[in-house]
């Protein structure tokens, strides 16, 4: 049986109690009134599904009720009825927010297949909020957390710079939460309410990255068996994040380009160009300015993306943040039993390095909410690394003058490529090797993740 509080407006009785009978027989949940004024009062007491008003009422009009029906819900669809069809009455009720538009002559059928349509719209408007606020309370709980100084100045930045639509690079090191922060500046932006895309540029091959970017035509490459929107169409209207972009091709990085400059896009394979509304976010862990001193990243592509730049500090340069990190991170995994960290525990972690940074620390309390079953995490509950101090772990490095120079290539491999956690381009770079070159050295050394 169909389901909906359905509320009608109409100051005659009589065309009350017709659609009241009519709707209520569909299983509809119907309430009526002949005073237009009276529904402003009734609509924001009960929550309706859909209003059908009449047009032309004394003292309080069906526009008024429109209005205030608006004002109190949004999402909830009028429908206008009305036994004097007028096209100016119909296009200012659409102009001010009427679901549609009906004559008093319109047949039953027609009048309850309005009513479904417009109870699927409340349904489509009702479930769209509810992840909205999902989405939006997932953010709140990752949001980046911190009292320092330095943060507290990024916070500033981001929330000033929220609002614009102005190009913005993040700079950090590696785990230090800068898609974080570009979350932060789309849930602060009137963007808010569309997509929040990203995608680090350095995990793809240079052709999947501009198809996944841009999108691709039909036929334009082997396995291209139907059109396809890439991430900028998919996030029109919305935030796209560009993560790790000093790893962009210069092909890329002249797309890139012509995306700053143009706010268009054009399809791998296509011709024509397609306007795009996207706010763009860039962030690195890599020295821009020194790449484009190496030529391997486009100054004109720098100077459009650095429009706002924002840096992240190291979790090192913001020690005092660590002790609420932690209590952070132990709610998030720990949120039923309530696991408390002694003090001897808290300096351990607050007086390492954290090279990995957040998400580092992030991992290491995970680590240690998992494995301990008692209530307390102590000093011993740490990690030997930590406990025994960053650099004392020296003593268990081998010694190198009794090894080969491919056991040192070796070893020099893995550490680079832990380092950049497998992106196979990303390490070819830092060792100053053609992507190719290191593949074969994978082979040959047996390597793999």
């Amino acid at each position: 049986m169909a389901s909906g509080r359905i509320l009608i407006v109409d100051d005659e009785e009589s065309m009350c109690q017709f659609l009241s009978i009519m709707l209520r027989k569909e299983g509809y949940d119907v309430h009526s009134s002949t005073s237009g004024r009276e529904v402003v009062h009734r609509v924001a007491e009960r929550l309706f599904d859909v209003v059908i008003t009449d047009i032309r009422m004394p003292g309080f009009d069906g526009l008024e009720v429109l209005s205030a029906v608006k004002k109190a819900d949004p999402s909830i669809p009028v429908i206008i009825l009305t036994a004097y069809a007028s096209q100016e009455t119909a296009i200012e009720a659409v102009n001010r927010g009427a679901f549609y538009y009906l004559t008093k002559k319109a047949k039953n059928e027609e009048i309850k297949l309005v009513v479904r349509k417009a109870l699927d719209y409340r349904k489509l408007r009702l479930e769209n909020r509810m992840l909205k606020q999902e989405l939006k309370t997932r953010h709140d709980s990752r949001k980046v957390v911190g009292k320092s100084a330095n943060i507290e100045e990024v916070f500033r930045l981001v929330h000033r710079v929220a609002p614009s639509d102005s190009t913005v690079l993040i700079y950090g090191e590696s785990g230090t939460g800068k898609e974080l922060i570009a979350r932060e500046i789309h849930y602060s932006s009137r963007r808010a309410d569309r997509q929040f895309l990203s995608i680090n540029c350095g995990a793809l091959p240079e052709t999947l990255l501009e198809s996944e970017l841009f999108g691709h035509v039909r036929g334009s490459f082997t396995g291209a068996v139907r059109d396809k929107d890439g991430l900028f169409k998919a996030a029109e209207g919305g935030t796209f994040l560009l993560d790790e972009v000093g790893e962009c091709s210069p092909a890329i990085q002249v797309k890139l380009l012509r995306v700053l400059q143009e706010r268009e896009i054009i399809p791998v394979g296509g011709t024509r160009a397609i306007k795009t509304d996207v706010r763009l976010v860039a962030a690195t862990n890599a020295d821009l300015e020194e790449r484009i001193r190496r030529g391997t990243f486009r100054p004109d592509l720098f100077y459009r993306l650095n429009v706002i730049p924002i840096h992240l500090p190291p979790l090192r340069d913001r020690r005092d943040d660590i002790p609420l990190l932690i209590e952070h991170f132990l709610k998030r995994f720990d949120h039923e039993n309530g696991k408390r960290i002694t003090s001897d525990a808290v300096d351990l972690l607050c007086g390492y390095d954290w090279p990995g940074n957040v998400r580092e620390l992030e991992n290491i309390i995970e680590r240690m909410v998992v494995l301990q079953e008692n209530d307390t995490l102590t000093a011993d509950d740490v990690p030997p690394k930590i406990r025994n101090g960053w650099k004392g772990c020296a003593e268990d490095e081998p010694d190198i003058t009794n090894m080969t120079l491919q056991d040192l290539e070796k070893r020099h491999l893995i550490r680079v490529l832990s380092e950049t956690n497998w992106q196979k381009r990303k390490a070819s770079s830092i060792l100053g090797i053609n992507t190719s070159t290191l593949y074969r050295k994978l082979q040959r050394y047996g390597l793999e993740k």
